[in-house]
């Protein structure tokens, strides 16, 4: 099977898209073409893929990596047997020779309500845009095929759609016990998800000796903040790293912090970081985020805090450190959840069942092109 996978949003070694899908895919055997924004983002294909590099979307700059992203599908995706796009701005203006193929979308959030937490659009654009998100939602649902992370999303479709999870690869050996010294984050920086509340949560626990680690890309509004802290020595900011690698740091750490924000987007959306910790042995700190909640509480597995609460957040933190029988506890009983119900492997086998489903309907009739097309760097 031929999978043309596109995203001109994310960072190519995104942890779903790369180290999960992607992974699953090449494992089964399939082939596999990557458009994605690798020289933006400074990042290596894998010898792997058959990359493909597009300018990456960022804020208002969009129009100049949507352009490129529709010349490389119309080149790249034509003789493909599943094309998989991984941002609903794609969706908006496929070429002709890709919309008669298999397309899927995977749906990585409710985009309509995740207009809030979008820092670029002004605000009064976010109400006129979101019925035009729905729309679109509906024409996709009836013209393509679509992938949910969240069993959450499935309220906003007609039809019943299969759920891909966000889950982690969970080892059978158990991590070692979480130590005294660090907090960790990682993920995506930003306002909604506790970017500077983690600042100064950490003013508070670098005074008690504890070093808070942030692993992660910031959005821009919040980099000056992450940089000064950084040079103050409040935080240890890594900026963007692998997830494998990122995940390997984070690894010993005696709290993995989840700090969202109330946002509708979060309200239905499983944080998939608080299962990567708990893959790795570490206790959880959340906000009571409803999707949290449901995991962390019955797995007992970490502490819930108020939310745009950091001295709560600095205080659970600490509390971590004066009991190591209490965090030595909790990371166990999150290891033991992940590796029973968030294993990844299980999910990638059903993912690639999926597409090998679909892809059945057109691959007899994807044309075979003369040679496959190795694009240069």
């Amino acid at each position: 099977m031929r999978v043309c996978v596109c995203t001109v949003v994310h960072h190519p070694e995104d942890a779903r898209i790369l180290h999960r899908q992607i992974r699953a895919l090449l494992d089964a055997g399939h082939e596999v073409t990557y458009i994605a924004p690798f020289r933006a983002c400074n990042a290596t294909p894998w010898r792997q893929i058959s990359p493909v590099d597009v300018p990456r979307a960022t804020g208002r700059r969009r129009f100049r990596a949507l352009r490129a992203a529709h010349r490389a599908l119309a080149e790249h995706a034509a003789y493909a047997d599943v094309i998989l796009l991984h941002d609903p701005e794609l969706l908006v203006s496929l070429p002709r020779e890709v919309r008669q193929r298999t397309v899927v979308w995977d749906v990585h959030e409710d985009t309509a309500a995740a207009l809030s937490a979008k820092g670029w659009l002004p605000g009064p654009a976010r109400p006129v845009l979101r019925p035009a998100v729905h729309r679109l939602e509906r024409r996709t649902e009836r013209r393509h095929r679509l992938l949910l992370a969240e069993d959450g999303y499935r309220s906003r479709f007609r039809a019943d759609h299969p759920v891909v999870p966000n889950t982690t690869y969970v080892s059978d050996l158990p991590p070692g016990p979480p130590d005294g010294r660090r907090a960790v984050y990682v993920g995506q920086l930003s306002r909604a998800r506790g970017a500077l509340d983690m600042i100064e949560m950490a003013r508070t626990l670098t005074a008690a000796g504890v070093l808070v680690e942030l692993i992660g890309a910031a959005d821009p509004d919040v980099r000056a903040e992450l940089r000064a802290a950084q040079r103050e020595g409040v935080v240890r900011w890594y900026g963007f790293v692998p997830n494998d690698r990122a995940l390997r740091i984070a690894e010993g750490a005696m709290a993995g912090l989840a700090l969202l924000h109330d946002e509708p987007n979060y309200r239905h959306s499983m944080p998939t970081k608080v299962v990567e910790y708990m893959a790795r042995g570490v206790p959880v700190i959340s906000t009571p985020n409803p999707p949290a909640v449901d995991i962390v509480e019955p797995a007992g597995c970490g502490l819930i805090v108020p939310f745009g609460a950091p001295e709560a957040a600095a205080k659970a933190v600490l509390r971590l450190r004066d009991d190591p029988e209490l965090r030595v506890d909790l990371g166990k009983r999150g290891y033991e959840t992940a590796r029973a119900r968030f294993h990844w492997p299980v999910h990638a086998e059903r993912f690639v069942a999926q597409l090998e489903a679909w892809a059945g309907r057109s691959a007899t009739s994807a044309p075979e092109p003369e040679a496959e097309p190795v694009p240069e760097f």
